[in-house]
């Protein structure tokens, strides 16, 4: 099936058979860091955005954070089965999922500046809201980006070397120039200029949002699809069903691993994200401070720039799975060093080095073991299910994305959470705190107003809300650092990769 709505697409910029030097820096380096940057915002303070800036947390008494992101995520998990489909069966000159790409540049901008537009009015104005935004970024336009953005490694080469490069490039942008801006400049500048006022979260991501647009554009115009062309040139793009698919992705052990590896390792992420502004607000440092959150997060990721030059190499002589593996326990040792101590900032920082020089691997090399994992299965099944099987690998991430941010606003509302206030005096702000009984982190004299004069005053927390930021934020990923060693040990599918490649080429 030739889709007519992709029939007359720009053609890449990309012609070479091999994969060149533009590509991986245009392609695969500059061109995601747009709709990453602002994924990647999302992920550490959207949440923060609806319980400190709309209150959102005590809304139908905590249910709503609760529930509403699961339920989110369950139509966001449809909608990507959907979207594994509409690229299994989408013929055209460009590929099947760089097509995707290209419309995803102008939808990716346009819901991102929804999701904070919340209008003001009643709580269920603005519930209602929240609701449909959320599932126009993340179900709609953000999964037509994921889907087609992840899928560029395995369909951009068959040569493991180049095709592990690519990898590497794919991952710095996200670890590197998207962890830089949220790391270093939000905590320390941004979040201290915007506060809890609304207007400013609006024009911020207003500007973040409309720069995805030329660097998405620039990832479709440079990248290439050569195992779809090669795959078209043989007669091999033949309509497989939906059923059958699924039966060759479920019944391959390879294929299963890496999922459930995928489903552990996001569950942990997914709680430490949730917690890290919370924590280094509340347990580690004080609200805003721009001197903590920054720490915390470039301390801790100086091992990411390490890792452009040292974990390709190591892959490449000890193997993928084995380096992950003695990564994730370095991951686990780190993450247990700051458990212990999770007030003393020495030596959580030296904890969260630890535990990112762990991470490398995974983070870097995460992409090519299931591009391996695709050509086992096609090699042994004798069909490739790309879209598909990318579908399952996102859905697991948004169904988990949802169900944890819901368990921690749940814990955060059932043990007290209090988001702080604005006030335009120390005179009104002391009034609001005798009124309701609460303790200022800060002494009023002690809290820098904002341009305009206005005070962000956050509150002290129960020591049961600082234990549930702790656990989210360091305690969590003890345990699943551990349990994916034991995972990656039953993973070896880099064993005779090169000849079932060949093999599978020739059938």
């Amino acid at each position: 099936m030739k889709n007519a709505l992709f029939s007359k697409l720009p053609a890449s910029r990309i012609q070479s058979p091999t994969v060149t030097g533009k590509e991986k820096w245009l392609g695969y380096l500059l061109g995601p860091a747009g709709a990453l940057l602002l994924n990647a915002v999302l992920a550490t303070y959207l949440n923060v955005y609806y319980t400190d800036v709309l209150n959102l947390t005590p809304l139908w008494n905590g249910l709503f954070l609760t529930v509403f992101p699961i339920v989110s995520k369950v139509i966001d998990a449809i909608t990507n089965v959907i979207m594994g489909q509409l690229i299994d069966h989408t013929r055209s000159k460009e590929g099947k999922a760089r097509p995707w790409l290209l419309l995803s540049a102008f939808l990716v901008p346009l819901t991102g500046i929804l999701l904070f537009t919340v209008p003001n009015g009643s709580n269920t104005v603005k519930a209602f809201w929240v609701m449909i935004s959320y599932n126009l970024f993340y179900s709609f336009a953000y999964t037509i980006f994921n889907m087609s953005h992840n899928l560029m490694v395995p369909l951009s080469t068959r040569d493991t070397t180049q095709r592990g490069g690519l990898s590497v490039f794919n991952q710095i942008t996200t670890i590197m120039m998207s962890g830089i801006l949220v790391a270093l400049v939000f905590p320390m500048v941004i979040m201290p200029m915007v506060g809890v006022r609304r207007e400013s979260w609006i024009a911020l991501m207003s500007v973040l949002s409309i720069l995805a647009l030329p660097l998405t554009l620039l990832e479709y115009f440079f990248t290439k699809e050569r195992v779809t062309e090669e795959q078209n040139a043989a007669s091999q793009a033949v309509e497989i069903p939906f059923r059958t698919q699924m039966k060759t992705i479920f019944t391959d052990k390879y294929m299963m691993l890496m999922y459930l590896y995928f489903f552990i390792y996001t569950i942990g992420m997914t709680l430490k994200n949730m917690g890290l502004v919370y924590y280094c607000n509340y347990v580690l440092g004080t609200y805003n401070d721009g001197r903590t959150q920054m720490l915390v997060s470039v301390i801790g990721g100086i091992p990411m720039g390490i890792g452009i030059f040292a974990v390709w190499p190591l892959a490449k002589r000890f193997g993928k799975r084995n380096v992950t593996m003695v990564g994730f326990i370095l991951y686990a040792i780190g993450g247990l060093i700051c458990w212990l101590f999770p007030a003393n900032l020495v030596i959580v920082l030296a904890g969260q080095f630890i535990k990112n020089i762990g991470g490398l691997p995974c983070s870097y090399v995460f992409m090519a073991l299931f591009a391996d994992c695709l050509d086992h299965m096609e090699w042994k099944k004798h069909l490739r299910a790309d879209g598909t099987a990318m579908s399952i690998y996102n859905i697991i991430a948004v169904a988990m994305v949802g169900i944890m941010t819901g368990v921690f606003n749940w814990l955060l509302a059932k043990a007290g959470y209090l988001a702080p206030f604005a006030a335009k005096s120390a005179q009104e702000a002391a009034q609001t705190l005798s009124q309701n009984g609460w303790l200022s982190q800060l002494p009023l004299e002690a809290i820098k107003p904002a341009a305009d004069g206005t005070l962000t005053v956050a509150l002290q927390q129960s020591a049961g809300v600082n234990w549930v930021i702790t656990f989210a934020f360091v305690g969590v990923e003890v345990f699943t650092g551990l349990a994916l060693v034991a995972i990656l040990f039953f993973l070896r599918v880099e064993k005779d990769l090169s000849k079932m490649q060949s093999e599978s080429t020739e059938q």
